[in-house]
């Protein structure tokens, strides 16, 4: 059996917001939508940025910031760490992991750059829960893993 690319796990589903939206705005986006980051896009819609909960958190809540008032623009980490939508499973937690990212947006190609999905830990976790032997305490444990990435990063 081969091993699936990053193009197997990815969620490819981006949710995006424009760089003059507010904190509170991103909020608000990343809560009804039950998501950790949002793809941040300049005018001509492409990809400069990622605003993440944590971003929120250390930028807006930690220095007391207005959320209502501040522009994501100012919040959001630049450049986005990538890799390439063919690339290997390994190769993308390597990346991660020397980034210290937990997002990492997957594109069609270097060249082209184009976004087409986006891998967090919650797609590792999908990904050890169906591609491991394990018993029942370790399945319970590894998916109680994907609930609190979801909630919590």
């Amino acid at each position: 059996m081969a091993t699936p690319s990053i193009a197997d796990l990815m969620t490819q589903k981006l949710e995006t917001i424009k760089s003059s939206s507010s904190a509170q705005e991103a909020a608000k986006k990343m809560s009804d939508k039950r998501i950790s980051s949002l793809i941040v896009t300049d005018e001509n819609g492409s990809a400069i940025g990622i605003v993440t909960e944590r971003d929120l958190v250390w930028r807006i809540c930690v220095h007391d910031a207005s959320s209502k008032l501040t522009p994501v623009q100012h919040i959001m980490s630049s450049a986005i760490v990538t890799i390439e939508a063919d690339s290997q499973i390994d190769v993308a937690a390597d990346i991660m992991l020397q980034n210290n990212v937990r997002h990492l947006l997957v594109v069609q190609d270097n060249e082209s750059n184009k976004p087409v999905g986006i891998i967090t830990p919650s797609n590792f976790v999908g990904y050890l829960k169906n591609n491991l032997d394990m018993d029942e305490v370790n399945a319970r444990i590894i998916e109680s893993l994907k609930d609190v990435d979801n909630v919590s990063t």
